[in-house]
């Protein structure tokens, strides 16, 4: 854990001069100069934003959206704001910056042992379970296929799972192939499919798979996402109340053993997904700054960050839903090689750097890996 952290209480979050915490104001300063220039180029209407270079027949937006703000972003020091840009009180989607406070609450699961050991099959959690569409009644796609028997909760959190099967009406293989830098994943290459691998031998970023983790740890805790993420952490570090997390209205309203809710995305993908402020961000990220423990509480397990930061064998850059620094190839090396982050579409991130006790918020930056080069020389320059 950091020592001498600050935790800023409810509603309220102090401010400190950089310099007086040993940063450089001038590069600081820079650096927020650069991060306001490299807005996002997509359309303020995000509805006309295909994120996942997807074919026609799959691309269609079946959850709630919203028009994007512009550039914003805080960076914590010692937990203390130093810089801010932008509205940082605008809540605002997240895209795949998602899937992070999804592994966080599979993290929860593990720690109260819902989930008992990451290396069993997920299929042992939903054997016996009514899991169906409600409007349709018809069964959810699961684990009980050959294919799927053996996918664990780490090949899931991993994206090593080759999950076989269509989920609100999205197919697994629309994310086959795709091109996480937006280059070259069209129609052309979809036509060009792979094989269908074994479980735990292939990395790949889905986001149909990514929503059926959703939906499993969902029948594990018996009770919507959204409640769990509220009690067992945002409200504990004091976020505000403006936050929602979106699925896909009656496209992913479930009915598992009689409880009929929506559940959740892990981005915004197709829509949905986490909807949140900058400084609500910023306080997730201090919790995890300070290794799960937010003041006297231990919220996380230090097991599971240990856990969730652990690069994956087929992607060192990739730990539980955390993208990492490894071998400083994310990042550079003007951050620490233990940096890890959540990280979402359209440069929202949520990027921390335990050895230099900093957290640095992006929203709708096109340019997240310069941001956070300058404000770690901000650091190193003091």
């Amino acid at each position: 854990m950091t020592s001498d952290l600050y935790f800023p209480p409810s509603g309220n979050w102090e401010r400190r001069e950089a310099s007086s915490l040993g940063m450089n104001e001038l590069a600081l300063e820079r650096a927020v100069q650069f991060a306001k220039e490299k807005e996002i180029t997509w359309p303020i209407d995000l509805r006309k934003r295909n994120v996942g270079q997807d074919p026609p027949e799959w691309s269609a937006k079946i959850g709630l959206m919203k028009p994007r703000g512009g550039p914003a972003g805080v960076v914590i020091k010692d937990g203390f704001v130093v810089a801010e840009w932008g509205d940082v009180e605008r809540v605002d989607l997240t895209y795949s910056a998602t899937k992070s406070y999804l592994s966080a609450l599979v993290g929860v699961a593990f720690d109260r042992g819902l989930i008992k050991d990451m290396l069993t099959p997920v299929f042992e959690y939903e054997d016996g379970k009514s899991i169906k569409m409600h409007k349709t009644s018809l069964p959810v796609d699961g684990f009980a296929s050959r294919q799927n028997k053996s996918i664990t909760w780490e090949h899931l959190l991993q994206q090593t799972s080759e999950w076989e099967g269509t989920l609100y009406t999205k197919p697994d293989v629309v994310d086959w192939n795709r091109d996480l830098s937006s280059v070259g994943m069209g129609r052309e290459n979809y036509l060009k499919r792979r094989d269908r691998m074994s479980p735990g031998s292939h990395w790949e970023y889905n986001d149909v798979r990514v929503n059926r983790t959703a939906l499993a740890l969902l029948c594990v805790c018996g009770e919507p996402l959204p409640g769990v993420l509220k009690r067992e952490i945002m409200d504990p570090i004091g976020a505000s109340d403006k936050w929602e997390w979106h699925g896909y209205g009656d496209h992913s309203m479930v009915d598992v053993d009689g409880l009929v809710t929506e559940s959740v995305s892990g981005g915004a993908h197709w829509g949905g997904g986490l909807w949140i402020d900058t400084l609500d961000h910023a306080r997730f990220g201090v919790l995890f700054l300070n290794r799960g423990r937010w003041g006297d509480r231990q919220l996380i397990s230090q097991r599971w960050i240990d856990m969730m930061t652990t690069p994956c064998g087929l992607n060192d850059q990739y730990g539980y839903m955390w993208w990492l620094n490894t071998g400083f190839a994310r990042y550079g090396k003007e951050i620490s090689e233990s940096t890890f982050a959540a990280s979402g579409a359209g440069g929202n991130s949520v990027v921390i750097d335990p050895q230099k006790k900093l957290v640095i918020v992006t929203r709708w930056c096109e340019d997240v890996e310069g941001v956070v080069g300058l404000v770690s020389q901000a650091v190193n320059e003091r």
